[in-house]
């Protein structure tokens, strides 16, 4: 298992930002599984939207990337740089996420060749998927 202060000094992201709390299971260079808990007092929903807070979709694209950045650290540890979304392909929204709810990431690398990366991503709320996508990404090293 993997802590939000490892995800920390992984990720380039801070508040607002850092979308993943904590990382399940991780098997480098194959899969990783993340979660993010959903509270009332995300910054987001005072605007998306006051009357019925949802997440936005972008933002959970964002955190199964945010998964996809943590596995491609962990896969190579001396790595040191920074992930950037390259693409994202077949999005899906299939429920609104909303305050309560806890998200779950799981990302499976589909192809890695040198310093890019492209991930299937699902985002679970129980055993409903909320989210799919499929995700490139680079790992800029420093």
């Amino acid at each position: 298992m993997i802590d939000i202060n490892e995800i920390i000094r992984l990720m380039p992201h801070s508040y607002p930002f850092l979308l993943v709390d904590r990382i399940l299971e991780l098997e480098p260079e194959k899969r990783a599984v993340g979660i993010k808990n959903v509270t009332y007092n995300e910054p987001f929903f005072t605007g998306h939207f006051p009357q019925r807070p949802i997440m936005p979709g972008v933002l959970i694209l964002e955190a199964m990337a945010q998964t996809g950045g943590v596995l491609a650290f962990k896969s190579f540890p001396d790595a040191k740089g920074t992930v950037f979304f390259t693409g994202i392909d077949d999005a899906r929204f299939r429920r609104p996420v909303i305050p309560g709810d806890q998200l779950k990431f799981v990302v499976e690398v589909v192809r890695h060749r040198r310093e890019i990366w492209v991930f299937e991503a699902k985002a679970y709320v129980d055993n409903d998927i909320a989210a799919e996508a499929r995700i490139m990404a680079m790992l800029k090293k420093e």
